[in-house]
């Protein structure tokens, strides 16, 4: 019986990250959908090419892009950064440092 809830609850857990990851990529998309069509609007708009080193053009796509940042990393969190196994790999690397120059 334990062995089926545990393996319930691995489920679970699971479907939730697929979702978070579903819902992040969501927000990617319209984020990006959202801020081509405002740019392409400005440039259409007949203002020029001028609009482009405007600084309210870019407002939306710098702010939001900050909260992308922070959805990216509420999900995949600092594996989505410095890689799965960052930490592990660089206690190995630092002890094998250590370990050749004790022996040098």
């Amino acid at each position: 019986m334990d062995n089926n809830n545990l393996e319930n609850q691995k489920y679970i857990r699971a479907q939730k990250k697929v979702k978070a990851i579903k819902g992040f990529y969501i927000h990617l998309l319209v984020y990006l959908g959202v801020n081509a069509f405002l740019i392409l609007a400005r440039l259409i708009s007949g203002e020029g090419v001028g609009l482009l080193l405007d600084w309210s053009t870019y407002g939306t796509l710098f702010f939001w892009g900050i909260g992308i940042a922070f959805h990216a990393f509420g999900v995949f969190g600092m594996d989505f950064i410095l890689g799965k196994n960052w930490e592990e790999k660089k206690i190995k690397e630092i002890m094998d440092k250590d370990k050749k120059q004790y022996w040098e």
